[in-house]
């Protein structure tokens, strides 16, 4: 299929969403963005205020609304949907969640891709690595990877991508969670410079922007982090893994969130 004809259904315009519409625009693709909280004045993007407007004719529908409305929003979409159109799942749900997207889509004779997004969207926008699972993974990489994005279909069904980039953020963010409370200790000693080089040392050369991106993201995304962690330590708890680790990170990001909500 010529990419001048994919056409591509936008399901959330926050952040990712504007990036990734923006992004698959500009590689020659038609792209329809809803989002009934977001307005974007975006000559590249035609937003529509009826779901089904969107979804009509769409060769694939990605989903960005983040993890807590996936299912509600894929309850929604996908009865409007044709046969043969990719659902692609984005969110940062566990993989409970993306199984039970994954039966709906069955029950609406619609391939779903469980994608998950391996690295923050604001430093690739659409180029930004995916990881995807599921029947619609294959046919999903084939529409998407001529406009630019990179995805790597692994084995296995719906909740295996979300499973691996749990892991992952099980690292990540308890990475983060040790830069800032040792950054948090050493100022409290004077001696934040310092600890910071010794830091940066030790994670090589991109170590100065891994430590910014870890410690801005972290309070700029705090609440998604959030969710994204508890959904991770439920799955070390059903696996019978020690989550003393990540129940640490969990209680450092809602000490982030609690202090933006109330301004201390």
């Amino acid at each position: 299929m010529s990419t001048a004809t994919t056409t591509i259904g936008i399901l959330g315009l926050g952040e990712a969403g504007r990036l990734y519409a923006r992004g698959l625009a500009g590689a020659g693709a038609r792209v329809r963005g809803f989002d009934p909280h977001h307005s974007v004045a975006d000559a590249e993007i035609q937003q529509f205020d009826e779901l089904g407007d969107v979804l009509a004719g769409a060769d694939a529908v990605l989903s960005l609304v983040g993890g807590r409305a996936a299912i509600e929003v894929a309850v929604q979409a996908l009865p409007l949907l044709a046969a043969g159109t990719v659902y692609a799942d984005l969110n940062t749900a566990g993989p409970d969640a993306k199984q039970q997207i994954a039966g709906l889509a069955r029950r609406a004779d619609v391939p779903m891709a469980d994608v998950a997004v391996l690295a923050p969207v604001p430093r690739a926008g659409h180029a930004t690595p995916l990881l995807a699972s599921g029947d619609g993974a294959v046919a999903l990489a084939t529409l998407l990877g001529p406009l630019g994005v990179p995805i790597d279909v692994v084995a296995g069904g719906a909740g295996e991508a979300a499973r691996l980039r749990l892991l992952r953020s099980l690292f990540m963010k308890g990475l983060a969670a040790l830069v800032l409370e040792g950054l948090g200790a050493a100022r409290a000693a004077g001696a934040e410079d310092w600890l910071r080089a010794q830091m940066e040392n030790e994670l090589g050369p991109d170590g100065p922007a891994l430590i910014d991106r870890l410690v801005d993201g972290t309070y700029a995304h705090a609440e998604r982090r959030e969710h994204e962690v508890r959904v991770t330590l439920e799955m070390l708890e059903a696996s019978g893994q020690p989550s003393d680790m990540t129940r640490a990170t969990l209680a450092w990001l809602e000490r982030v969130v609690d202090a933006r909500h109330t301004g201390r």
